[in-house]
């Protein structure tokens, strides 16, 4: 019995697939013993490939830097970056404050387009801001004015209290020093009783600030106003804007049978004065300022400015005259506008 050799039985399927159960089972027994098990248990095989948890671990000692970025998109905290697409790209023809098609347009001298209601209206609301501010500046100084002569009389009172109490205490005659003092005199030099302090404490205590309310903390001070601009600016690039500043623009059609509400629809609106190109985003423009028509740059480089006359009325240009008109963009990073947006927020400490 000691001489038998068995056969060794041989598997009908791999049995390499379920790795944990394999490992277990070859360190408690030989591999005879091993196959025998193996062919009795019929282990099954997986049936799918098993996924990577790279972006997915929880139980990891490290936070990871996908990790971080989700957590910061969903808690609030960080700066946000976005790549703008072609659909939040404003078009050529479009008023920079409402961001539709203008029905009447007028230009800047830095190239941005506007409604001329839309831009009177943002003119006179900066205006009457301005003198809201103007009036609240006025105000703080007043008050801080009248809180300095307080100060002052204050100051002026304490000088005069001090002056009365040194000559109240002047004494005519000489003091023995070995008399000893009593209470139930009337000199001045006889001890007085102090002002009691409670309704002192009571005021003090009325006058502490509230830790939990930020305006009442110690540290707290009024807000100190600046003194405001009155000069109204431009909301897209911050120089200084007047009404006169403003060239009215007259965009030629490329269909005149069309009406304002079919124009809308169209993503090709209007033609070149002078040449008939199609203007769009990808088509860099410029607006001749005495007649506010509207032509390509190509037109200006290759054409007008050989004799620096307004192909449309006539008259004599000069480079102010020549305003390039500010497009959105195509969404293309190559379109030079910039198109990554960006929002900051408080940052979280890790």
């Amino acid at each position: 019995m000691g001489n038998t050799v068995f056969p060794h039985p041989t598997p009908s399927f791999p049995i390499w697939g379920c790795r944990s159960a394999l490992r277990a089972i070859k360190v408690q027994s030989s591999l005879y013993r091993f196959l025998l098990v193996a062919t009795a248990l019929q282990l099954p095989l997986p049936t799918s490939r098993m996924t990577r948890h790279g972006k997915n671990c929880t139980a990891g000692a490290v936070y990871t830097y996908h990790e971080k970025k989700k957590d910061t998109a969903a808690s609030g905290y960080g700066t946000q970056n976005i790549r703008l697409s072609r659909d939040a790209v404003k078009d050529f023809d479009c008023c920079c404050l409402s961001l539709q098609p203008c029905h009447d347009p007028v230009v800047t001298p830095d190239g941005y387009l506007y409604e001329r209601e839309a831009i009177l209206e943002y003119i006179l609301h900066q205006k009457k801001e301005i003198a809201r501010q103007m009036k609240a500046y006025e105000k703080q100084r007043g008050a801080r004015r009248e809180e300095q002569k307080e100060l002052q009389r204050a100051a002026m009172k304490d000088q005069v209290r001090g002056f009365l109490e040194k000559e109240a205490a002047i004494v005519s005659r000489p003091l023995n020093p070995f008399t000893p003092k009593t209470t139930s005199g009337n000199g001045p030099d006889d001890t007085q009783p102090g002002p009691s302090t409670g309704a002192t404490g009571k005021d003090k205590d009325k006058a502490l600030p509230s830790f939990w309310i930020p305006s009442l903390t110690p540290e707290a001070k009024a807000t100190k106003l600046e003194k405001p601009s009155r000069t109204v600016t431009c909301p897209m690039s911050g120089k200084p804007l007047r009404m006169s500043d403003l060239t009215p623009v007259r965009f030629t059609l490329l269909d005149d049978s069309v009406d304002r509400v079919g124009l809308i629809t169209r993503s090709e609106r209007y033609v070149c004065a002078v040449t008939r190109d199609s203007l769009s985003n990808a088509t860099p423009c410029a607006v001749l300022r005495p007649s506010g028509a509207v032509v390509t740059l190509e037109c200006v480089e290759k054409l007008i400015r050989k004799d620096m006359v307004d192909p449309v009325n006539g008259e004599k240009l000069t480079d102010r005259d020549i305003i390039v008109l500010q497009r959105g963009g195509t969404g293309f990073a190559g379109s030079g506008v910039k198109l990554q947006a960006e929002k900051s927020r408080p940052v979280m400490q890790a």
